[in-house]
This record gives structure tokens, C-alpha cells and sequence, in this order.
């Protein structure tokens, strides 16, 4: 069973500073928003969007960067 914040997306409330370096990140889930350890491969500065990829035991998440796609985004197209 997937853990049902993977696949979500949430915005980074601490830097993380490069691979092996933990950060945190706000998501938004069961009706409230929920504070997470974040981890990813590359560095990602706090207030960045970010995209839930997978799950670990104590609350860990790896992230990656997240671009939110807005109503303005697909103009022309």
C-alpha cells in the first residue's frame, strides 16, 4: 500500500542544501497540512514547491522539484 502523501505536492519550509541533507516541507493532506522531513538529490531552497516521491518510516519523504502549472502556462498552445 502507498502512503497517501506520495504524489502530493508541498512547498519547502527549510532548505535542502544537497544529497545526504535534510529539509522539511509543508503538504497539504487529511484536511489540514502536515509537516514533513524532506530529503532530495540536489539542492532546493526553502519556499520552493516541491513533489512528494516516496515514503519513509519517522515521517521522511524524498522530494523533487515541482513547477505549478498555472491557468497562464499553457497560453498559446
Amino acid at each position: 500500500m502507498t502512503d497517501p502523501v506520495v504524489g502530493l505536492t508541498g512547498r519547502l519550509t527549510s532548505p535542502i542544501r544537497g544529497a545526504g541533507t535534510l529539509g522539511e516541507v509543508l503538504v497539504a493532506i487529511r484536511g489540514g497540512t502536515e509537516l514533513y522531513i524532506a530529503q532530495a538529490t540536489e539542492p532546493i531552497p526553502a519556499g520552493s514547491a516541491v513533489l512528494v516521491i516516496a515514503a519513509h518510516p519517522g515521517r521522511v519523504v524524498d522530494v523533487v522539484p515541482w513547477i505549478p502549472l498555472g491557468p497562464d502556462s499553457l497560453e498559446g498552445i
